[in-house]
Formats: C-alpha cells, structure tokens, sequence
C-alpha cells in the first residue's frame, strides 16, 4: 500500500478512499471504507482512457451482471458504478494471498488444507457450469486463500486484461490460465476443462510444482496434450482424484460436484472451521488485516464531485511511477502480506479469470494466452520497493508453458535501448486493446511501435518474403510479413483495395496511395487522384478508382493517370449526374446507379387560368460500364430513391445470365417502405441487355437484413433470428437455420458447397449450402454487440477470418478450428484519442491477407 497521491479520487459513490493498493496497465486499486465507516471494500478503478472505449463499457456492464448472477460463498458480490461515474467496481474486503504467494511464503500445503481449497473451488466451478457458462483463467494468481477458505477473484467487469507484467523487450504478457489438451488440439474448452485445470492447480497446491509444465511453452504444450503426469509427490489420499482431472479425455474427467463431494463431504467452509492455514499463512493474513483496519480516511472535506477525472483532465503516463510494483501473477488489490511484494483482490478484478457468457449453449472457449506491447519506459522504471523488513517477497508463479513467449521486434525495430525514431505508441493506445482482451490473442502492438515513417515498412523488406510457419502455441498469429501505417498528419483512409494481388491502394482525401505487397513498402502518392471510394481493377495493365463525380485509370507503376472520364462528360442525357456507392463489379463490367434532376414544365393553362408552377423531378438509372473498353453497356431506368434522389443498389448475386441486386434501406423512399411491410424488395435485371425480370420479396428479409446469393439461383437471407434460403425463380423456401432470441444472422459467404455464416452472438460457423445442415459452429469470442463479424475467405479458401470492432479471428474454414486472434493497439490520433474503427480483412493472392485498422496494415501469410 501507498499513500493516496494528490489526483487519486476520493470518492466512489459512498465509498471513501484510504490508500493506493496498486496500479496496473488498465486499472487501480484503492482500499476504502464504505458509508456505514465499518466496513472496508477494495475498489478497482479502469483508468479513464480505457473507460472512454464505448467496447470496454459494454463489456464491462455484461460482464458485471454476470458476476452479480454469480455472487455468492467464495464468489464475492460487486458494487457496480452507476452510469456516468467512470468504471470501478467494489467488494467486500477480505484478508487473504494469493496462492502463489502462499506456496511462496510456506511451501506446499499440508493435505487438509489442499482438500479446503480444492472443495471450494470445485465447489465454485459446478456452479458455474450449472449456469452454463465455463470459468477460464483458474490459476494460482486468481485463487485467494483466506481464513475462512479459499476465494475466487472476480469474475470480468476489469476481467483478464488487467492481469499483465512487463517483459523484457517492451512486451507485456497477458496470462489467461493454463492450456488443456483439448486446447493444444485446437478443441473448444467446456466444464471438463475446468476440472483438468483443478487438477493441475490442486498438484501445485500440494507439491509445490506442476506437472506436465517444466521447460519451454512448445515443449509443455505437448506434454500437456500427450504426455503423463508424474503425481509421485502428490499425498496418497489426493493421488487417484487428481489423476482423474488430469485425464487427456474430457469425458474420463470428473464433475466439479464429485470433486467437491469427495474432497469435503461435510463442505469446504465446515472442514475449514478451526484454521485450516498453516501458522505462517495465518499470521500474514492476520497482519494483512490489521494494517488495513489502521487505515483511516484522510484528513479534510470529502470532495463528493466527480468520482473518475474526464479523460482530458487525467491522462496516463506511459510510464509506471518509480517505485510502483509491476503487474505480477498476483490477483489485483488485496493488501500485501509481511515481506510480500504482490498484490491481490479478493474481489471483482481477477486479471485472469473471465466468462465468456451464460445462457442455454455452453460459450466456445479458446486459447490461454496473449501477448499486448508496452512503451520502452515501462520496462525501464525500477523495480517495485519492498518492505524495510520481512522475507523476500514470494515469486508469482509464471511458467512459461502458460506464457506465450514475445514476439520477435521487427527487423527494423530499433534496440530497446535506442531512442525511438518514430511516434511512441502511448499507453492510451495500448488500454484500447486491453480494453477487449479476449483468451489467443497476440497483438501487435511491436510493430506499430516501430512504425510512423511512411516511407518504410517495419518488417521484413525482402522481395518475396517467405509465409511464417504456424505457430507452436494455440491461438497465436504468425509474424506479419510487414505492417504499414499512414502517418498522424495524413487523413484517415476512406478505403482500401488489392490491384492485381501486387498492390495495396489506399484513398483518402488527399490522395492516393500505393503499397507493393510483397515488402509493405509505398510504391507511389497522387495528389490528383483524390477523394476515390472504390478501388477496383481494369485489366491487367490499370488501377480504376471511382470518385464522386468521375473514373479514373492510374497507372500502377507510378500512379500517373493514364484516363479519366468524367460523368458530365462520359453518360448523356444525364447531367450533373449523382452517383451512389458502386453497386459490385464481375469481371471487366461494374454496376452503379446514379440520377439527376430534371424540370418538368407546367402544362399550358386554360383561358382565364394561371399557369401552374414548374416541378422538379428525379429520375434515376441503373448502369452497367466496362472498365477496360471505358464505355457503356446499358442503362435502365428505375425507381428514384429518398431525397436528394439516387437509389443505392447492394449486389446480392451475379450470375452468368442474370444478377440481383437490393436497395439500401437508408435511400428507400417513405412510399418505398410503406408498400414494402416491413420486408426488403430484390431486383433481377438480365446481365447482357439490363432489362428488368422481376422483384420479388423473400420471406420476411427485412430491408436491412443480411443477403447474399450463389451461382446456383439461391439466396440467402436472415429472417428475424434466423437464417433462410430460398430459390429466387420463384421464391420458394428451401430451409431455414434456427437461431436464438440474439443472434440475428449477418451476411454470409458462398464457398464451394459450403455458406459460411456470422450473427451477432459472435459466432462464426459452416452449413451444406443445398440443405443447411451445420458442419461446424464456433465462437469469436468477443462480448456481444450491435454488429456480426465481417467474414473473409483467403485466396486458397482454407482459412476463414472474422472482423469486428475488437479483433480478427482466424479460423481453418472446413472444420472450424480456431487458429489465432489478432488485436492491435492502435495508433493514437495526434491529441491522445484511442482509435476504435473496426478491424477490415482483404484477401490477396492465395497464402496471405492484410488487416486494417484505420491507418494501420499488416500483411499475414495464411493457408
């Protein structure tokens, strides 16, 4: 503990603040006293630059109900801050250790003490999976060992981004729990994981050490999936129920209930009366206690005004303060025990621990490990101080088997030691990627520290670089081929494409820009080619952008614009002609829909009548233009759309005779809606003459709703919350996906024989497109929210990526095995604002992709 510092708050809502228990990456902690002056709470604030991320916020309301659904024995209750009054949580302050600092502070425990804490966490975990929900992260750093019995710190509102330690290399190292076998598999983790966990957990418990850990990551992996666990020093009584948790298959494993019931028929907190810690474990925890309780709350009025700073007024340093303790394997706040230099909460910030949800359907787990980037000062502050008397403080417990190891710095990167030739990625940046941390994700935050030189690529810069092998540990990425970024000053792209597979062109409002794919390097910059929103290609000689109000054709060696056509010029009869974003592009023909205003004049009046006014009309078109012959194929008129009057077409399929397009709802006119009832209007117009064949409605697809079609005359479409396939010749239903009461299908992708489909609960999956039967489901793993992931299929059709606003999930597309996750840290806009624009997926060629986020790109090879 520490004194409060001059801009700690001192209040949060009716609890007064005593001291500072610590602070890390994400959140501090503060030891306070409620309303009633009697009781102490440990209270766990997010710092304001995270709390300001509309995607932390949301997770942090799901995840707090989730806790307070969950409350009870071991499981502390939350006070959850009320709307508008920064993010903290507060719970009952309770004196205990970590387990890894009990193991620390007085070796393995005695067998009755490992009965009591396994009880009580088996105890734990079966309500858990009674709720339907599977508890990820148990480790000794999120098991607190109190005098009444063992504790579970919280369960996500700060969740397990929070538990994070700097690593050398400016690497900050995320544990989320231990792997199991199912994991190294690439298998979804359920309840059974949870006991494998107990078991590994309960062996450290009483020997001090974990088996199947020892040595590498890559090498404890596999013992972890293959090899045996040697118990020999396990006591006799625990021998047999352990080695059933630690049975390679799931179904061989134990219920929590059984464990609970074998460990502690008479339960946890009745075997646990009498004292339960060895003398040493009680005295600290005694002392722990004292020294809180001493605490009172400083001197002078109370301020009861804003509780967190607003951002602007409290921004974080890059930099830890001298003498702050570094995250550790501890569990975040409690207060440190004699000669103990790690802190821990026995309240809701588990730093390791999360529920990926509840519900009917058991949540997809995933990996358990991940990797964020922190600025160089972090790793260069001092060590934490310690007591002027005591032990030495016990060692979190970090093997390196549950610890995915740093990536490598780009080869461009300079030395940890060199000062920084480009813009310092600000731990503002860094808190926007915690804010979603999710278990298997590597970030990659090292290479966008290294960038800021528009000119450069911070990786590799060979001619063909060669695809990264994948990687040992579950859930990690392989290393980007290169990474990009637009420089602070330039504006935000307004879109990216791929030309040829040889080049990535960038548009903004300034320019264009283009970047060669195989070294991430900028191959040219045009000024003259300005405020483009498509990139599209034009043969294989000719880049084609499409502006507002004219094509252009640059040249994809330099950029010079070799044609440019503008729309007063190029359609007759339709001047000052409007144009609405392109409809889709197949081969060299693209489809758009533009419209002008035309004066209709008032017809000639009667003798004795005046003249009535002239009006004005829209009138609309639907165009279909070569890009390579740089002519119009055919124009058709149609309906004009909402004020200022030019309808935006979606292509749903194009096929060889025909294709079929929808309207976006946003410029359907008010007439346009009441006719449709609620249900969206397809349009089919003849491919070679753009003559109208039909529109039709298909069940009940809703204007907005999820669509898309095949070569084989379906389409597919979401209906209410669930997904529905039709033959659109005659709109027949030809079968239905049920989904639940949230999922709400996005649009899905056609491949081969399969429709690969996205909903809002964050799944991601594979159906027989002919008869709907699922193949294969499985979770991103991101809280739930307004959108569905954005699916992309790479060039070879073997790996399916997943998008949203939090990260980008990799996944093998014929079986749905999760592969990796990736998460940047963003790059800060000049002013410090966190960018929270959504990840975007551009396939290129066949073995890689490049992910966007906003300003920042990187290249990844992939199957």
């Amino acid at each position: 503990m520490e004194a409060l510092r001059q801009d700690d708050p001192r209040r949060f809502g009716p609890y007064t603040t005593l001291a500072r228990v610590r602070e890390s990456a994400v959140a501090v902690h503060f030891l306070a006293r409620g309303a009633d002056r009697d009781g102490l709470a440990l209270v766990t604030a997010a710092r304001p630059a995270l709390a300001s991320v509309p995607a932390f916020r949301r997770r942090f309301r799901s995840e707090a109900r989730t806790a307070e659904r969950l409350a009870g024995g071991p499981v502390p209750r939350p006070d959850v801050s009320p709307e508008g009054d920064g993010l903290w949580t507060a719970t009952a302050y309770v004196p205990a250790v970590t387990l890894s600092e009990a193991i620390g502070l007085a070796g393995p425990l005695p067998e009755r003490a490992v009965r009591v804490l396994g009880a009580g966490l088996a105890g734990t975990l079966s309500r858990v999976h009674a709720s339907g929900a599977v508890f990820q992260g148990l480790a000794p750093g999120t098991v607190l060992v109190a005098e009444d019995g063992p504790r579970l710190t919280a369960f996500g509102p700060l969740g397990a981004a929070a538990h994070a330690e700097a690593r050398e290399g400016g690497q900050l190292s995320v544990r989320l729990g231990y792997l199991t076998p199912e994991q190294v598999e690439g298998q979804e983790a359920g309840p059974a994981s949870d006991l494998f966990v107990l078991g590994l957990l309960l062996a450290y418990a009483a020997t001090g050490t974990t088996p199947l850990a020892d040595g590498p990551a890559e090498e404890a992996a596999e013992r972890i999936a293959h090899g045996s666990a040697e118990l020999g020093s396990v006591p006799v009584g625990l021998r047999a129920l352990i080695a059933g948790c630690l049975s390679k298959d799931p179904a061989d494993r134990p219920t929590a209930g059984s464990v609970a019931a074998e460990l502690a028929p008479e339960g946890a907190a009745d075997r646990a009366q009498g004292g339960w810690l060895p003398a040493v474990l009680a005295a600290a925890v005694t002392d722990q206690a004292a020294r809180a309780r001493a605490l009172e709350p400083p001197a002078g009025p109370v301020d009861d005004g804003p509780r967190v700073p607003p951002v602007e007024e409290r921004t974080p340093t890059d930099a830890v303060p001298t003498g702050a303790a570094l995250p550790d394997g501890g569990a975040p706040g409690h207060v440190v025990p004699p000669g103990g230099g790690h802190d821990g909460d026995p309240g809701e910030d588990s730093r390791t621990t999360r529920f990926l949800g509840t519900g009917a359907r058991t949540p997809r787990s995933d990996r358990a490990t991940a990797q964020l980037t922190l600025p160089e000062e972090v790793t260069n502050t001092a060590p934490p101080r310690l007591p002027a008397a005591g032990p030495p403080p016990a060692q979190p417990y970090a093997h390196p088997a549950f610890t995915a190891a740093p990536p490598a710095l780009p080869a461009a990167a300079p030395p940890a030691a060199a000062p920084r030739t480009g813009p310092v990625t600000g731990r503002r940046a860094l808190l926007t990627a915690v804010a979603a941390g999710a278990a298997g994700l590597v970030l990659g935050g090292a290479a966008v520290a290294a960038l800021g030189s528009d000119g450069s690529a911070s990786a590799t810069t060979d001619e063909k670089p060669t695809a990264e092998p994948r990687p040992a540990l579950p859930g990690r990425p392989p290393e980007p081929r290169w990474t990009y970024a637009r420089p602070a000053k330039a504006p935000a792209p307004l879109t990216a494409g791929v030309w040829q597979d040889r080049l990535l062109v960038l548009t903004d409002t300034a320019g264009a820009t283009a970047v060669d794919l195989r070294t991430g390097r900028k191959v040219w910059e045009r000024a003259d080619a300005a405020g483009a929103q498509s990139v599209l290609t034009a043969g294989e000689d000719l880049c084609f952008l499409a502006a507002p109000t004219e094509f252009l054709w640059l040249s994809p060696e330099d950029g010079r614009i070799r044609h440019r056509v503008r729309f007063a010029d190029q359609f007759d009869g339709v001047p000052d002609m409007k144009v609405a974003p392109l409809t889709g592009q197949s081969g060299s023909v693209l489809w758009f829909t533009g419209s002008h205003t035309v004066t209709v004049r008032a017809p000639k009046p009667k003798k004795g009548k005046k003249r009535g006014k002239d009006t004005q009309v829209v009138k609309a078109y639907f165009f279909a233009y070569d890009v390579v012959r740089r002519k119009e194929v055919w124009r058709v008129a149609v309906p004009a759309g909402r004020a200022p009057g030019t309808p935006a077409y979606r292509l749903i399929a194009a096929r060889k005779a025909d294709l079929v397009v929808r309207q976006d709802a946003g410029t359907l006119t008010p007439a346009d809606v009441r006719a449709g009832q609620g249900k969206a209007v397809f349009r089919c117009f003849d491919r070679t003459t753009g003559k109208p064949l039909w529109n039709r409605r298909f069940g009940t697809v809703a204007p907005g709703g999820a669509a898309a079609g095949d070569q084989e005359g379906r389409l597919f479409g979401a209906v209410g919350d669930d997904l529905g396939a039709f033959e659109t010749g005659s709109g027949k239903p030809l079968w239905t996906l049920n989904g639940t009461a949230s999922s709400v299908f996005g649009t899905p992708v056609a491949a081969g024989a399969l429709l690969h489909t996205t909903n809002r609960d964050q799944e991601v999956g594979a159906v027989e497109r002919a008869t709907g039967k699922v193949l294969w489901r499985r979770s991103t793993e991101v809280p739930a929210g307004d959108g569905c992931p954005a699916l992309t299929l790479s060039g070879s059709g073997r790996t399916l990526l997943a998008a949203d606003a939090s990260q980008v999930t990799a996944f093998a597309a014929a079986d749905g095995r999760r592969l990796w996750k990736f998460q940047d840290i963003g790059a800060p806009a000049p002013e410090g604002a966190a960018v929270t624009a959504p990840y975007r997926v551009l396939a290129t060629g066949k073995t890689s992709v490049v992910v966007q986020r906003e300003r920042a790109f990187y290249a990844f090879p992939v199957e």
